[in-house]
């Protein structure tokens, strides 16, 4: 056998094992490849049915949405309406009354009637938010 035989069945060999060795590798390639097309159909039927859940919970609150805005347009109606009923009955009921309230007064103090009232009632000062006890109003006068 001469060094060309030699070599040509070498290459031959190391040509077989190639071969072989990408024959194993497509065919966990292919093993690989029906796993996932298996798991995308797997997926697939289940988010199909999910989606459209999705989808029908979004048109409800759509129009639930639609809903309270119609709310809330009515109750900003009526809060508008009561506004405007609110100025309506103080403008219309409140200069006579205010009239009335002070003729009373002034009827009560002509006649020179007056509240019966403590002969001194305690008067409290007010500072910043708190009462000052009469005891220590006492003692800043002096």
């Amino acid at each position: 056998m001469s060094g060309g035989e030699v070599a040509g069945i070498l290459v031959a060999v190391f040509w077989a094992i190639l071969v072989s060795f990408l024959a194993v590798a497509l065919a966990r390639l292919a093993q690989t490849l029906k796993a996932t097309t298996k798991l995308v159909a797997d997926v697939t039927e289940q988010a199909v049915p999910l989606l459209a859940d999705a989808s029908t919970t979004v048109r409800s609150a759509r129009t639930q949405l639609d809903r309270v805005d119609a709310i809330a347009s009515d109750v900003q109606e009526v809060t508008s309406n009561a506004s405007a009923l609110s100025s309506t009955v103080a403008s219309t009921f409140g200069g006579p009354l205010v009239k009335v309230a002070a003729f009373g007064y002034g009827v009560r103090k002509a006649l020179g009637r007056t509240d019966e009232a403590p002969a001194r009632a305690a008067r409290r000062t007010v500072i910043v938010g708190r009462t000052v006890p009469a005891a220590r109003r006492r003692k800043q006068k002096d």
